[in-house]
């Protein structure tokens, strides 16, 4: 094929989306609609996403001290604990530390509630706050933490271990449901879309057997009859679909600004930057799906 030959191709692509009216628009809305209801899937799956990984992150593990453990023996268990390859990081709470910030946590009530705790009357114990490089395995380093008593059995360091048992467990459990499902649901509805939108380009190229037929008797080949719609289909997915993420975009901009500025609202959405490269993936999704839609439509209904 040649460059000009090539560049008529473009051209009769480019007129026949003007010269079908309606029958591209159609299109193309069926393009947009399949496309925005993915999109928003895909937006959808992506927080909760997000929100989940964020709770996750958000787990800690309390490994309560015995009263009696002196600064020696912390120090050691600490060593051993942040020693644990599943460990991340380590953090000291002092007694004293964690009645303050436990008032703080009850607000005017815990000021009143703690009036008669100080530092010399003091129920809490030392503790130690320890965060995991994979949430799952808190239970597993929560048993080994405990384990640590057995080997410090003159003077058991450990007095009690928590981390949510069995909220964490349905925490987790939840979490990888709701991933599941909504990849289900996002892989469901694009093929949904591709089929959808195949069968609307399917009828547009139905619709013009006549100038199909036209075209053979004047000796056109099949190559040259199949470039324009090709090139058609292809505009049709890359029109649809840049309108389709210019409306997700803003309404999502806009969305996002609303729950950013809703204090009433304990949760905050993706940020728009991070969500480009899916906006560039609908495109592209969009072109593949015209150009396959138009494809198949050639060969297995024109005979072309």
């Amino acid at each position: 094929m040649t460059f000009n030959t090539f560049l008529r191709h473009l051209r009769e692509g480019a007129k026949n989306i003007f010269r079908n009216g309606w029958m591209s628009v159609a299109s193309i809305v069926s393009i947009i609609v399949s496309l925005f209801i993915l999109g928003v899937f895909i937006l959808l799956v992506l927080n909760v996403n997000a929100i989940a990984d964020k709770a996750d992150k958000q787990v800690q593990i309390r490994a309560y001290l015995n009263l009696n453990v002196d600064q020696k023996l912390r120090e050691t268990v600490q060593k051993e604990i942040a020693a644990m390859p599943e460990v991340s990081k380590i953090d000291f709470i002092s007694k004293e530390q964690g009645l303050e910030d436990f008032r703080k946590s009850m607000g005017d009530e815990g000021k009143e509630l703690l009036e008669g705790f100080d530092k010399d009357n003091n129920p809490l114990p030392d503790a130690f706050k320890i965060e995991v490089y994979e949430p799952t395995t808190v239970p597993f380093v929560s048993k080994k933490i405990e384990a640590l008593n057995a080997s410090h059995a003159d003077q058991q360091p450990i007095m009690k271990v928590k981390y949510g048992k069995g909220t964490i467990e349905t925490l987790f459990k939840v979490t990888r449901m709701v991933r599941n499902i909504g990849f289900i649901f996002v892989a469901g509805l694009a093929v949904m879309s591709m089929f959808l939108i195949s069968n609307t380009i399917r009828v547009t190229i139905l619709a013009r057997r006549r100038e199909i037929g036209i075209m053979k008797l004047v000796g056109a080949t099949n190559t040259f009859i199949r470039w324009p719609f090709f090139v058609e289909g292809t505009l049709i997915g890359l029109i649809g679909s840049i309108i389709t993420v210019a409306i997700l975009f803003a309404g999502y901009s806009r969305l996002a600004a609303t729950v950013g500025s809703d204090f009433t609202l304990q949760m905050s959405l993706l940020p728009v930057s991070d969500l480009w490269q899916w906006g560039g993936l609908l495109i592209v999704l969009g072109v593949l799906i015209g150009m396959w839609g138009t494809t198949l439509s050639i060969r297995k209904f024109l005979k072309v």
